[in-house]
């Protein structure tokens, strides 16, 4: 009897209502407060004055409204600068400015804005990222409206912000540990509010990204190491900014040198107290030794280059692993310039060796969906990423190196791959919906471990073994359909490079 990998036509009124319930709460992923447009959150009107005015008269509108910041518009409503309450203490009070001064004395500039089709998401991160509190958001370059970040988090007792200026104002290994239990605790809320997968592990991953930068340029100094020469690099889903609560390391170092053999002791020394600093704070060392401490892992880029070439040319079981970890690289603290040459070796070595890209697929395909001939769960218990988003992660790196794609990120792979006509727009979407609901399992149980009270290498036993058994029947039901999607995926690698 053949089997057909389409979902099955519910033959019930009581099935097809389950099947419209999964169905809605499918898209419910994709349409979380984060995923909210601004323009739905930045209701009230711009408060402005024009190019011309002083500092009075901005300072009188800020109090007659009772706003934190003002805008500097010109005639078209584009944002010239803006004055938050919280440059005045520096910028006017203590500086003893008059207040007949011209207000681009002042004014911050330039505007970070974005627009009103960007989402809340976006806007916490442009906040995180630049230390603002406020952001203009515009449709054809008019301000027609300013997010501030009590917006975003005004029901968060522990907010993006908080947590961000925790770990920047850290000066010590103690100091960064408490931060990192605060990215947990946040996870943990956001999670119970219902957030979805991709702006939590974006969150997370581009909050231990500032973490680590942080501990990194601390150590650095503390040491006398040059980081202008030098670059930190993160690996696997840290490179892929889709780290999850329970995460190891998967770092290394690009250095610059004319005598690498000579100057390599005192990096791997470097990378050594990073990564027990990095340890200390619950982000366990690997247990693969991709670790920055390892003389593997410290290399000068023409090293690099030497090793990934090897890799590509030679195809053998343990260069294929390492390629699946090592390829999705990205530059966390110091020269960033020093990875981009190393990203450019994979993007186009890799495409240019059909061979090793079949080797990509077998090794991509060694592993499959846990499901019955019928399309059922096979088993109680899945490991949610062995088993599961996996599959997704080795399918976008493969189908990305075959089409010369730069990007890491899994759903960001599917989408340029879609948009750029390599693979149908709507299956894309899918198997992103697939790969963000098994994140957002991934997540659930790593939080009914305690992953994210005791720190990152905490949980009991695999912080992504699922129980089956413990799923309701709709979230049972879509499970079995994403495990589905995974197997078709499959097929497709299989005919596109298995011939």
């Amino acid at each position: 009897m053949a089997h057909d990998d389409a979902a099955p036509i519910p033959a019930d009124p009581a099935a097809s209502q389950r099947a419209l319930q999964s169905s809605y709460a499918w898209r419910q992923l994709a349409e979380q407060s984060l995923e909210s447009p601004l323009r739905t959150i930045a209701r009230r009107p711009p408060a402005g004055v024009g190019p011309g005015s002083t500092v009075g008269q901005a300072l009188h509108l800020m109090h007659e409204r009772h706003i934190g910041s003002v805008l500097v518009l010109d005639a078209s409503g584009t944002a010239l600068g803006i004055l938050t309450r919280h440059d005045v203490l520096g910028r006017v009070t203590l500086a003893r400015l008059p207040m007949d001064s011209p207000i681009e004395q002042v004014m911050s500039t330039p505007v970070h804005t974005l627009t009103a089709e960007h989402t809340a998401q976006d806007a916490a991160l442009l906040m995180a990222r630049h230390g603002i509190r406020h952001l203009p958001v515009t449709e054809s370059g008019r301000v027609v409206g300013i997010v501030s970040q009590r917006d975003l988090f005004a029901m968060q007792r522990l907010s993006l912000k908080h947590v961000s200026l925790a770990i920047r104002a850290a000066r010590d290994v103690p100091a960064l540990a408490g931060a990192a239990r605060d990215i947990r605790r946040l996870a943990r809320g956001l999670l119970a509010q219902g957030v979805a997968a991709r702006q939590l592990t974006e969150l997370v991953s581009h909050l231990n990204d500032v973490l680590t930068g942080h501990l990194v340029e601390l150590l650095a100094a503390e040491v006398g190491m040059d980081l202008h020469r030098a670059c930190w690099l993160a690996f696997g889903s840290e490179g892929r900014s889709e780290q999850t609560i329970a995460t190891d390391q998967d770092n290394g170092l690009v250095f610059e040198s004319d005598v690498p053999e000579r100057e390599r002791a005192s990096w791997l020394a470097f990378g050594r107290r990073v990564n027990d600093a990095l340890d200390a704070c619950g982000y366990p060392l690997c247990k693969g030794g991709v670790m920055a401490s390892n003389p593997e892992c410290c290399l000068t880029p023409a090293e690099w280059r030497e090793r990934f070439a090897h890799w590509m040319e030679h195809g053998a079981p343990q260069d294929l692993l390492a390629a699946s970890i090592y390829f999705d690289l990205r530059p966390i603290a110091g020269r960033a310039e020093l990875a981009l040459p190393l990203r450019d070796a994979v993007t186009g070595g890799a495409q240019r060796l059909p061979r090793f890209m079949k080797q990509l697929a077998d090794n991509a395909l060694s592993h499959g969906p846990p499901l019955t001939w019928l399309g059922g769960i096979d088993g109680h218990r899945i490991d949610l990423k062995l088993q599961g988003t996996a599959l997704f992660v080795d399918a976008a790196r493969l189908l990305a190196l075959a089409h010369g794609v730069p990007f890491t990120g899994t759903r960001r792979r599917f989408e340029a791959l879609a948009a750029a006509g390599q693979v149908p727009a709507a299956e894309a979407e899918v198997w992103i919906a697939a790969f963000e609901f098994l994140q957002m399992l991934r997540l659930r149980v790593q939080v009914g471990q305690g992953a994210d009270e005791a720190g990152a290498g905490a949980p009991r036993g695999n912080p992504n073994l699922l129980d089956t058994a413990a799923l309701n029947e709709l979230d049972r039901h879509v499970l079995k359909e994403v495990l589905r999607v995974a197997r078709s995926l499959q097929q497709r690698l299989a005919l596109d490079y298995q011939r």
